[in-house]
């Protein structure tokens, strides 16, 4: 049996909950055959009860991460103090850092009793092992802490490791860093994170650029074979690594993707698709197109609201024919998100005072950054083509290096008075051609790494800033029919005098009230999301020092490798003195 303590909000009694643990040792494949151990944590965390404070002196273990000066909240202080003497024995790894950011999404010391849950359930232990756990971790205050998560993660790896659950597994510890638990894929925690933290503060967004890109990675690749029987059409194979699905899909599809994208979610940022050219297109026009694509599903499947939709989820997983038609007839006469979404209705709230104001000064400055980011597009673009141009020079300077090689030799000394540096120089050059060929390989090289890393990750972020230039736009006509429907209705609405008629057209201006303020509060995510992706520009910056570090190292080293052959193509004067042959 264990205890937890409560503090009741109302009238602060302590009162004592006690707890079976489960004998039986089965393994725990989902939150349901852990539901004793869930419900009993449920009703230490529920929101009718706190936990009491304790000591305000306790600090925070072996967490390298955090200020020795952090102070921790004052409800967890208590049971801190023997647990950091706990940890003090092993060093916190990264990997649990990691695990507190993601159970712990109000970053408040307090983790969350539901991600707490599903990250034990994830480790696959027995029922009664993870009984186990809980009961050392836990600090009868109905949650758990920074420290005691860490607690638990050790024990985990400990009990993973065959070991029986101790706290003198920990004391023991003699190792440097405290071992890391196989929890397997982490998506599905990282995503509930997000949703709790939106849910405690709506009006921040409060996602860092990596946890956006932790939500999805699509790759999109060319199906080998055009298909059609007439008219040749190209296929893409879609991989989504967080749906663990891989489906075939037409430019078609994604035009449908998109129109019932924009139909529901009109008040988010939809990315643009590329064009569609039906005669002619080249191979370069396909692949960039191909890479357009992959933008426009990794913006989407990263979008913290977009990407928990079932429309995107159909076209990411349906493995059926003819997708296009199937997905509109499936999805026809889907709401928009403002008839959907809980916060519709309390959309006046989310909204500051002075959003339309800064609306304006936030749509100025994205221009700028729009044009900014365009000429270093352009410029980068400018550096690929030199790299390509520098390997077709080196390319046909080395051809004409062999082809000179290849030319006729000295057949007598009537021309060269007996000098032989001809024929050192046609011996040399032939040596010479594959080893300038390396180095006209390595601009490619060059040229195709910045165009991955430099070029495409700046069309993301200009991709993103055109789909917020085209989301303005729309709050700009909504807002614009909105007065001119307004101020038509003044009038009649004067001389009315039916109630009905005044009632409805009353309930239809704060109906529209109402959207115009969820669209400003979307308008206001999307914005920070903008501010989030800005991210790209760090990488912008380290794969070009990167790139050109390493790049241009090796392309010197190439050269450098060419030395003792170009110092040697002449032997030394003074060894051998050639003498002619011709008569005097």
């Amino acid at each position: 049996m264990r205890e937890c303590v409560y503090a009741s909000k109302e009238e602060h009694t302590i009162f004592q909950l006690s707890v079976p643990i489960a004998p039986e040792d089965k393994r725990v494949e989902d939150k349901e055959e852990f539901h004793d151990l869930e419900k009993t944590h449920s009703e230490c965390c529920s929101n009718d009860v706190k936990p009491i404070k304790g000591d305000l002196n306790a600090k925070i273990g072996h967490d390298t991460n955090m200020s020795r000066n952090e102070e921790a909240c004052p409800y967890e202080r208590s049971s801190d103090v023997t647990m950091a003497a706990d940890l003090a024995f092993g060093n916190v790894p990264p990997y649990y850092r990691e695990m507190y950011d993601i159970v712990c999404p109000s970053q408040e010391n307090i983790v969350d009793h539901d991600m707490f849950i599903k990250l034990l359930v994830k480790s696959s232990l027995p029922k009664q092992t993870l009984s186990q756990i809980w009961d050392v971790v836990d600090s009868r205050q109905g949650y758990l802490s920074r420290t005691g998560l860490y607690k638990a993660l050790a024990l985990v790896a400990f009990a993973q490791q065959g070991k029986p659950v101790s706290e003198k597994l920990i004391q023991n510890f003699a190792g440097e860093e405290l071992p890391k638990p196989s929890l397997g894929d982490l998506t599905d925690l990282r995503i509930l994170s997000i949703r709790l933290r939106r849910e405690k503060n709506p009006m921040r967004l409060g996602l860092t650029y990596h946890e956006i890109c932790a939500l999805d990675t699509v790759q999109i690749s060319l199906v080998p074979e055009k298909k059609g029987l007439f008219l040749k059409h190209v296929e893409y194979e879609v991989t989504s690594q967080r749906n663990k699905s891989i489906v075939q899909r037409r430019y078609n599809d994604f035009v449908a993707l998109q129109e019932l994208l924009l139909q529901k979610f009109p008040y988010r940022m939809i990315p643009q698709l590329p064009p569609k050219k039906v005669i002619g297109a080249d191979d370069q026009f396909i692949e960039e197109r191909r890479k357009s694509l992959k933008r426009f599903l990794n913006l989407l499947s990263r979008h913290p609201v977009i990407s928990e939709d079932k429309i995107l989820h159909f076209f990411l997983t349906f493995s059926g024919t003819d997708v296009q038609h199937k997905m509109k007839d499936h999805f026809r006469g889907v709401l928009d998100e403002f008839n959907s979404n809980e916060q519709a209705k309390e959309a006046e709230d989310l909204v500051p005072i002075d959003s339309t104001n800064q609306l304006s000064i936030v749509r100025e400055q994205m221009k700028q950054v729009f044009n900014g980011f365009l000429q270093l597009k352009e410029i980068a673009e400018k550096m690929v083509e030199r790299n390509k141009q520098e390997s077709a020079d080196m390319l046909l300077f080395g051809k004409e290096l062999c082809s000179l090689a290849n030319s006729a030799g000295t057949e007598s000394d009537w021309g060269s008075g007996g000098n032989e540096t001809w024929d050192h120089l046609r011996s040399g050059m032939k040596s010479l051609h594959p080893m300038i060929s390396n180095v006209s390989s390595a601009y490619v090289d060059l040229a195709s790494e910045e165009e991955n890393d430099i070029v495409d990750e700046l069309n993301l972020f200009l991709d993103i800033l055109t789909a917020y230039k085209d989301l303005c736009d729309r709050y700009e006509h909504f807002s614009i029919a909105l007065r001119q429907r307004s101020s038509s209705k003044i009038l009649p609405r004067r001389s009315a005098t039916n109630p009905i008629v005044i009632d409805a057209e009353n309930q239809a201006i704060q109906q529209n009230e109402k959207r115009n303020n969820f669209f400003l509060h979307c308008i206001h995510m999307e914005t920070q999301l903008v501010h989030t992706y800005m991210h790209i520009l760090v990488k912008v910056l380290q794969s070009l020092v990167n790139l050109q570090t390493k790049g241009l190292s090796n392309i010197s080293s190439l050269w450098k490798n060419m030395q003792p052959l170009v110092e040697t193509l002449i032997p030394s004067p003074g060894v051998t003195t050639p003498t002619s042959t011709i008569s005097r």
